[in-house]
């Protein structure tokens, strides 16, 4: 029994640290979206955001076992993020030949609760990726305790929920730091929409090996070498977004 609990908290802990790096990166696509709002509602929008997101995620977690079965879902969710990825990324190359007013202004066209949906979408997309890794990693553990919840042993359903609620407990407070840093360092809004289509394609590869559909081998996104390779080249786009932020910066200051 014992050392069925050192595994469970093992693995907790691994879930933990999972949750709060997919967070942080959820956090940073909030806080993308919300910072051309006034700073008060900037704090509402991130607040409905997180609060939209941990109510669908607790009501996934009843439903992982559906949400697992159906491809289509995480097609879906693949297709939003690759979407506003391409879509932003697009927008900032055409606002940067234009006149920086027109720039503002397109900014500001997007209204509070148009801002708070965009942001409740995307943490739905985001939502599927990290229930997905949980899933993953619970399923690994033996079973604990004689009751199911949502078609996964209970124990198991315990060890992914407290990971999705420290994982959401670290978006929150993530969220509002990245506004400030997003205003400080504006280049990284770029590094942030690269990191939106790079979980995309994560989602784009979970589909494509899903056992109805088979297009790739089904244990690719489960191996250590596309793991391997998602992690660096995520990491990869944050450290490139810090240093360019940085390098421009210190243009701006000489100017």
């Amino acid at each position: 029994m014992e050392a069925i609990l050192l595994e469970y908290a093992w693995v907790l802990v691994v879930l933990i640290v999972l949750e709060g790096l997919l967070a942080a990166d959820n956090a940073v696509v909030m806080a993308v979206m919300v910072k051309h709002l006034p700073r008060e509602q900037q704090k509402k929008a991130l607040f409905y955001g997180l609060l939209g997101a941990f109510v669908f995620r607790f009501a996934a977690l009843f439903m992982i076992t559906l949400l697992v079965d159906i491809w289509q879902i995480q097609a879906l969710g693949a297709a939003y993020l690759l979407f506003i990825s391409i879509k932003s990324l697009l927008d900032q190359r055409k606002n940067t030949d234009e006149d920086p007013e027109k720039d503002e202004k397109s900014r500001k066209g997007s209204g509070f609760w148009m801002t708070v949906l965009k942001v409740e979408l995307a943490d739905i997309a985001f939502a599927l990726d990290s229930m997905l890794a949980a899933v993953a990693l619970a399923i690994t553990l033996p079973a604990l305790g004689d009751f199911d919840i949502g078609g996964i042993n209970g124990g198991q359903f315990t060890v992914m929920l407290l990971g999705g609620i420290i994982g959401l407990i670290i978006m929150r407070f993530a969220a509002r730091q990245f506004v400030v840093l997003l205003e400080k360092f504006p280049s990284l809004e770029t590094a942030a929409f690269l990191i939106v289509g790079w979980v995309g394609i994560k989602l784009v590869v979970l589909t494509l090996a899903h056992p109805k559909l088979q297009i790739i081998d089904v244990g690719f996104p489960h191996s250590t070498g596309w793991k391997l390779t998602f992690w660096i080249v995520l990491v990869g786009i944050v450290i490139g977004g810090y240093l360019f932020g940085v390098r421009n910066s210190r243009k701006e200051n000489k100017k």
